[in-house]
């Protein structure tokens, strides 16, 4: 394990802000410009043993410094962030394809959100955050993740209390900013919401190099919520490392998670678009009733330095007599290699990957650092008498991070669709602009 002093995290909201502008401004003091004022500094940690109620944030300098945007008060340091990404695409179907779906051209604002969070002056570290952000689908603004995050190391861990992740699945819990695709899978968008509201436990042993999440929800207060589609659920996730080098930036992940919920009024509609935000959904079920939904799947995750090798899948059994008690599945694999050599860092308390953090920045002079991956995914959501269709798709991407806050992601997408008694084809060009602070 790196030293805790070693591997304090930045707090800056781990939320992403895509304004293509702020390229041309200066860049803020961050731990890149740290190390390179100071040339005996350690080498960046490929392990992250930290854990805040605010989503992930990017190091902390071991030297204290004054940002306008922070504020250290008497009873709770704060910390203001804020951020909007961008998106674009466009597409290229065959007749078949055109047949099952009407696509067009577009671009539009993926993401826009403002985060407050900070640590209470408590004996026992406890720390809060507050996320707001604006629903372009429907016009409004929504609470995203709000809560309190209490270190518990009588039992191992921390108690999340609040609205947050689930806690299924390593992508779904990483912050959609750090992924190594533009979107994530259709199966886990079609499974898993992005939020709710509950208690969740997360716990991580040094010595066995287990580590392991379990967590309750309920719809009491997000039930007019768009990601509310259950009204409570049971999660949990035990995940082993057996290979876990800090010096050498070697790990290997193995988890298994289940998640038990009851759908919304008994009833559910499982859905997903094609990994694009501005296209139409592709599969989709359609509502159906149900009393009770079983989610279960496996995960695994090789990391060699630069290389980052894994996958996962997952299976929902779903009880409903009314649809013959449908079984339907899906998941994904992938390969990821930072071609500049940068390693991607991993949370030891979550049991996920952090964004790349380029060693120069192209405002030091620079080139960054470009990540390269392949991804393929699929879904097949025709189980018992549901026929909401299967899909799969081939996805090169690459990514530039100009700077720990400033990334450029361009991907290409060859899928079919086998629905509606047609095998479409479809050719999806995508690109992003984000920023971080």
């Amino acid at each position: 394990m790196p030293d805790r002093g070693a591997g304090r995290r930045w707090e800056v909201a781990g939320v992403c802000a895509a304004a293509l502008g702020l390229a041309g401004l200066a860049q803020p003091l961050t731990p890149r410009t740290v190390r390179a004022q100071s040339p005996a500094a350690p080498a960046p940690a490929t392990l992250d043993t930290t854990a805040e109620a605010g989503e992930p944030d990017y190091e902390k300098p071991t030297r204290r410094l004054v940002k306008w945007n922070e504020y250290d008060g008497p009873v709770s340091t704060l910390r203001v962030g804020w951020g909007f990404l961008v998106d674009f695409a466009t597409y290229n179907q065959n007749q078949e394809s055109k047949q099952q779906i009407t696509m067009s051209p577009d671009a539009g604002l993926r993401d826009f959100r403002m985060l407050f969070k900070g640590r209470f002056k408590t004996q026992r570290p406890i720390s809060w955050s507050i996320g707001y952000m604006y629903d372009g689908a429907n016009k409004t603004w929504r609470f995203r993740q709000t809560g309190f995050l209490i270190a518990v190391p009588e039992v191992s861990g921390h108690f999340f209390i609040g609205r947050t992740k689930e806690g299924y699945s390593l992508i779904k819990i990483m912050v959609g900013y750090d992924g190594w695709t533009i979107e994530r899978s259709t199966a886990l968008d079609a499974f898993v919401p992005i939020l709710a509201d509950g208690v969740k436990y997360m716990g991580f042993s040094p010595r066995t190099h287990l580590l392991w999440n379990v967590a309750w929800f309920g719809d009491e207060y997000s039930n007019r919520e768009s990601f509310s589609t259950y009204q409570n659920q049971f999660v949990g996730r035990l995940a082993w490392l057996p290979i876990l080098s800090d010096s050498e930036g070697k790990l290997l992940h193995i988890a298994a998670m289940v998640r038990d919920g009851r759908a919304e009024d008994d009833m559910l509609q499982v859905k997903s678009r094609p990994e694009v935000f501005l296209a139409p959904y592709f599969v989709d079920t359609g509502k159906f009733p149900t009393n009770h939904t079983r989610t279960t799947g496996v995960e695994a995750y090789y990391r060699v330095r630069n290389l980052l090798l894994g996958g996962e899948y997952n299976f929902d059994q779903i009880t409903s007599s009314q649809e013959g008690d449908p079984f339907i599945h899906g998941g994904e694999m992938l390969v990821s290699w930072v071609i500049t050599g940068e390693t991607r860092s991993y949370n030891t308390v979550g049991g996920y990957f952090r964004a790349v953090s380029p060693t120069r920045t192209v405002f030091e002079g620079g080139h960054g650092a470009v990540d390269v991956g392949l991804r393929y995914s699929y879904i097949d959501l025709d189980g018992g008498n549901l026929n909401g269709g299967k899909f799969w798709r081939l996805t090169p991407t690459v990514n530039w991070y100009l700077a720990d806050f400033l990334r450029l992601e361009g991907a290409y997408g060859y899928g079919g669709l086998d629905r509606f008694g047609l095998n479409g084809r479809t050719q999806f060009f995508q690109a992003r602009i984000q920023t971080c602070y």
